[in-house]
């Protein structure tokens, strides 16, 4: 987390499968708006935690399906696992914590004496978490009966059920919630302790995240039985947590407004585009830019001489935009290949995001701006690295001086305009 000199502003850390992802929206509408806001208003100053269930296997499968922006940090295997940015390293002191009285070798044997647990995939079974399917009505009664077990082997576990489907056999210092507080504490020690921290969640393993002192919660509204009853015998008279009336990342939106924790304007959700533009931060004009390319190729904004000429007029004459491909062209005149793709993509499922953006400043009026865009068609998926400096020295709208994009993930084969 060294891009950040200081406190973060927001932290949010949000559960993925029907919190942060709705599997019930196949635009996945509400996931874009969420990350036009992330990018646009808080890349810059903020975090984003990712906690999920997922093991590592099924994190990386979950973002080659769905349009997921890249988090500051990845809680993963139900908090047993913590790793940090694009690379995901791992933080090996959180290794040595769950290492204490914990047996995987133990459970794995006291487990196999239980018929009612069906053991999950390979992918599920982690250094310091064992995973099992088992039927609702037999969970109460295992749960018991395995904890007992453990215990009197000389471990310390934590068993939890979520999904009304899933078993996790844990060490006792795990979980998503020892997670968030470990994390809360290293930035406390570091100097760095998020200004405010939103916990979101829709199922039982994500009730952990809510007891952590001092956080803001929202249980989506599609949020499960097993977290609401939680949330109705442990803290239904706690301000800091909503019951959100949107579904998944919509009320994750809608808690950062109705907690006053920031700006919940998605971009996306601006009508008119350029009158977000004026007096914006470089994040917001990557993103805009991006929904402006959207719109056009979607033939959603009408095709016009004035469209193109004000295109032009935020480029510098003398600059220069590096295709994918390697081509050099003047950017003012490669701006005329819009004219071509005017609603190319309309009536398809045609959406283009951008992540993990950086802005720095190289000097009052002029940022180096670094940022991943990605396209998607259909099933589609192509993206590239943009690095480009824009300024606004003599106006309050940016100027795009340079712009150079290079492939990412093979995508060379799919057809880039801009």
């Amino acid at each position: 987390m060294d891009r950040l000199k200081s406190s973060p502003q927001l932290m949010i850390v949000s559960d993925l499968d029907h919190t942060m992802v709705d599997h019930h929206d196949s635009e996945n509408w509400s996931l874009f708006r969420f990350n036009a806001l992330w990018e646009a208003h808080y890349r810059q100053d903020s975090l984003l935690v990712f906690s999920t269930g997922r093991s590592p296997t099924l994190y990386k499968q979950l973002r080659k399906e769905k349009p997921l922006i890249t988090p500051d940090i990845a809680i993963m295997s139900v908090g047993t696992e913590i790793t940090y940015g694009k690379s995901m390293v791992p933080d090996d002191g959180w290794v040595r914590c769950l290492n204490q009285k914990w047996d995987k070798d133990i459970v794995i044997e006291e487990t196999s004496k239980f018929p009612e647990l069906k053991r999950q995939a390979e992918t599920e079974q982690r250094p310091h978490k064992v995973s099992f399917y088992v039927e609702k009505d037999k969970a109460k009664h295992v749960t018991e009966t395995l904890s007992k077990v453990l215990e009197g082997r000389g471990l310390d576990v934590k068993i939890i059920y979520s999904g009304g489907v899933d078993l996790d056999v844990l060490p006792k210092g795990a979980g998503k919630g020892q997670a968030l507080a470990y994390l809360l504490k290293k930035f406390e020690t570091e100097g760095k302790p998020p200004v405010n921290t939103l916990v979101c969640g829709d199922s039982g393993n994500d009730a952990e995240l809510f007891s952590i002192p001092g956080v803001y919660g929202v249980m989506v509204s599609n949020a499960q039985e097993e977290l609401l009853q939680w949330h109705a015998e442990n803290a239904k008279d706690n301000p800091k947590i909503l019951h959100a009336s949107e579904r998944c990342a919509s009320g994750i939106i809608q808690a950062i407004g109705h907690f006053k924790l920031g700006l919940n304007l998605s971009p996306r959700d601006v009508s008119d585009i350029g009158q977000n533009v004026e007096n914006g931060s470089p994040g917001l004009e990557m993103v805009n830019f991006s929904l402006l390319l959207e719109s056009w190729r979607r033939a959603e904004v009408e095709k016009t001489e004035l469209f193109i000429s004000g295109l032009k007029a935020t480029t510098l004459p003398s600059g220069f935009f590096i295709h994918p491909s390697g081509a050099d062209h003047n950017i003012k005149e490669y701006v005329n290949i819009l004219r071509k793709v005017h609603g190319d993509k309309q009536g398809k499922q045609f959406r283009i995001w951008v992540d993990d953006l950086l802005a720095t400043p190289l000097g009052s009026d002029t940022w180096l701006v670094k940022f991943d865009k990605w396209e998607l068609s259909g099933e589609e998926r192509q993206g590239c690295v943009v690095t480009a400096i824009i300024s606004k020295k003599d106006s309050d709208w940016f100027t795009w001086v340079h712009v150079h994009e290079t492939w990412l993930e093979n995508s060379e084969q799919g057809l880039w305009i801009l």
